[in-house]
Formats: structure tokens, sequence, C-alpha cells
């Protein structure tokens, strides 16, 4: 149903700490392919959210959204499994980091029903969503817009909120093992 690259996911992967971004070149190149996770997957939100059928953006929002939080998380080291990999002190200053920053899902196990309080919290986007539904092709355009910058502020946040979390932590000096 998805493309090969939707399915496709970091599980138990063995992270050092050289995995997690070391310099602000590094942090931005992960950054840079992030945006661009988050503009294709967005493409995919949009055309669900043209759709005609009522539920059926949600579901694959919930879907697309699951894995691109994993995806990203993974990109910056900040996976629940890379983090436990890390120096038992290392662990606890990237916990203290992402406590600090206040963020929703780095270094989270994502779950279908935090996603789904997260879509709900826009909820005003979601009921306009569906209303201009019904308003035949130019509703549905407007739709799928309103899908794809919901998608991509939500996308662009947990990214902005990972490079703040990476950024804290190349301040901190490595810790020896």
């Amino acid at each position: 149903m998805f493309p090969k690259w939707v399915a496709d996911r970091t599980k138990s992967k063995v992270v050092k700490q050289s995995d997690i971004p070391a310099s602000d070149a590094a942090l931005q190149a992960v950054r840079q392919r992030c945006r661009s996770f988050v503009s294709r997957r967005a493409l995919w939100s949009a055309g669900a959210s043209a759709l005609p059928v009522f539920g059926v953006d949600i579901a694959v929002d919930i879907h697309l959204l699951s894995g691109l939080i994993e995806d990203i998380n993974a990109e910056f080291g900040l996976t629940p499994e890379q983090i436990d990999g890390l120096h038992p002190k290392r662990k606890v200053a990237t916990y203290s980091v992402i406590v600090a920053a206040g963020s929703t899902f780095v270094g989270r196990v994502v779950t279908r029903e935090l996603l789904l309080k997260i879509l709900m919290r826009s909820g005003v986007k979601v009921v306009t969503k569906n209303a201009t539904r019904l308003v035949p092709i130019a509703g549905q355009m407007v739709s799928a817009a309103i899908g794809y910058s919901a998608f991509r502020a939500i996308g662009n946040h947990h990214i902005e909120a990972c490079t703040k979390v990476a950024e804290e932590l190349l301040k901190i000096s490595p810790i020896e093992d």
C-alpha cells in the first residue's frame, strides 16, 4: 500500500556515541535529510486528505507520523534503543536535556494514542479539513493543502526539538567508556 521507504524503519539498531551528530555540520546535514523526509511524507498526507472518504486521512496521518517520528529520532541518534546504548553517564545527560527541552516525541516510543492526541490538538484544522471536503474538487484541494501544512508543521517542529537536544548534547564534553 505504501512505498518501501515508508515501511523501512531502523529497528533494534545498536548505536554508538558516534551515531549522534558530533559536529554542527553533521547536525545540519541530518536536519536537511529529515526535512526531506517530512516533505515527502507530507505529500502522502495531502493525497490522503484529498480523498473524499472521512477517516482515511487520520489513519494515514497516524501511520505516516509514527514512522516519521521514529525515523527522525533515529537520524539524530535519539531513539530509546540508541539512548540505552550510550554510556550510563551520557544516557543520564541525554535524558536530562530531553526533559529540559520539553519535547513530546524525542527519545520516546511513539504510540498511536499519543499521535492521535497530537492530531486532535490541531482540532480546528481537522474540522476545517473535513468541512472543506464536502465542496467538490475545490474543497478537496483545500483539504489537501491543510493536511500538507499541518503534517509539515508537526514534522518540522519535531526536527527543531531534536536539533535543540542535539545542540545541547554537543556542548557537553564526550564521556569516555
